[in-house]
């Protein structure tokens, strides 16, 4: 018996599988390549046992003579797929490892679905050990139900269908010849095991539980370096979310704060217009120059009425600027008094007949506060948009 390790030109480079525990690759044809999108099995599992315990000593090789081996033919209406599983029962009975009657492409998928390797055994009819190490290795109980639990099993003739492809691939050196491998890419395969030649059970078992052990000491260090990454990568991802906000509110707020600088320039301009037309125009004067005083002191005490009345009344005039920004960067201004609700704003929005609006509520930026429905009935001056304010239509 014999376990091989990388073996070069075994159709693909040698190349490290889960920290380094690949034996080699092999490429798949081009025919078991066509098949990899397609990977439906065409038969449910039976149940299978739990994993059993691999014994700790060796057997000695069995003195096998030289048999010939008869396969016999199955059916002529039998699929290509179902081929050696027909022959394997015909020679051999029905106590074996269970064998998917499937192209090889739909047995990787189902071990991917699974999380287990594939054991591949390539069956040669003529070879003189195949028929002793087929009764006495692969059909014994503790092979049987070893691979049942740990493994889907998939099996072929070496001079028929896949079964020829595969033994180009993976250029056996011996017969009897079994393998374990794992899908890697969609045209190639990882070679974890080779065993060429005759084995007794207990010898099969152990180097089969030797490379689950193997596999496993890997995959835990590789899902290890996983999470360490996938956590470094989630943590860059948090910082750039959290500094897109940052950017996101700086220029609202200067936005804004650009916006109330424009409103209140305005105002100012307004104000000093409404108080320069309001004055009246001094008379010349006709009086002496000593009766200056007294007439300027009489014009003040008569002009003061006058100018009372020309300002405007914060529960009468419109007085209160209100800035609208809307999703799609529309901007509408409105004078409101300064008795008016909110309310009064969601009436003057809703007429724009802005599209593409929807449900919203109003939001001040800075500092950042929302006046929705249970705002409606609070008036401007207790909400502080005196003299003027900017609001956004945030979508709900």
């Amino acid at each position: 018996m014999s376990s091989s390790s990388a073996r070069d030109g075994a159709g693909g480079s040698s190349r490290n599988y889960r920290s380094g525990f690949a034996r080699n690759l092999a490429r798949l044809p081009s025919s078991i390549v066509e098949g990899l999108s397609r990977s439906i099995a065409r038969r449910a599992p039976r149940s299978r046992p739990q994993g059993i315990q691999v014994p700790q000593h060796h057997q000695p090789p069995p003195q096998w003579p030289p048999l010939p081996a008869a396969t016999p033919t199955p059916p002529p209406f039998v699929p290509e797929e179902l081929f050696f599983f027909s022959a394997f029962e015909q020679q051999y009975g029905g106590h074996h490892p269970f064998f998917y009657g499937c192209r090889l492409s739909e047995v990787l998928a189902i071990a991917r679905r699974e999380g287990k390797h594939v054991f591949v055994y390539l069956h040669d009819p003529a070879h003189p050990y195949t028929e002793p190490f087929c009764r006495g290795t692969l059909c014994s109980d503790v092979v049987v139900e070893f691979l049942d639990a740990n493994f889907v099993s998939w099996g072929a003739v070496t001079g028929r269908g896949e079964g020829s492809s595969m033994a180009a691939s993976l250029q056996p050196g011996s017969f009897p010849f079994c393998a374990v491998v794992a899908p890697v890419s969609s045209e190639s395969i990882a070679v974890l095991q080779r065993v060429e030649g005759p084995v007794t059970p207990s010898e099969l078992v152990e180097m089969l539980q030797r490379t689950i052990d193997e596999q496993r000491v890997a995959f835990r260090a590789s899902m290890a370096d996983d999470h360490a990454a996938a956590f470094r990568a989630s943590r860059a991802e948090e910082e750039e979310r959290r500094r897109s906000a940052l950017r996101l509110r700086q220029e609202q707020d200067a936005a804004y704060l650009e916006s109330l600088r424009k409103d209140q320039e305005k105002e100012r301009s307004k104000r000093t217009l409404q108080e320069g037309t309001a004055r009246p125009k001094p008379k010349p004067s006709t009086k002496y120059p000593g009766q200056a005083g007294r007439e300027t002191s009489r014009t003040t005490q008569i002009r003061a009425p006058a100018h009372k009345e020309t300002v405007p009344s914060h529960t009468t005039e419109a007085n209160t600027k209100v800035m609208i920004r809307f999703p799609n960067g529309e901007r509408r201004q409105q004078s409101f008094r300064h008795t008016d609700t909110i309310r009064e704003i969601y009436k003057y929005a809703n007429s724009l007949g802005i599209p593409g609006i929807g449900k919203y509520q109003l939001v001040r930026s800075y500092p950042r506060k929302t006046y929705g429905h249970q705002q409606l009935e609070m008036n401007f001056g207790d909400a502080g948009f005196h003299p003027s304010v900017t609001l956004y239509i945030e979508q709900l």
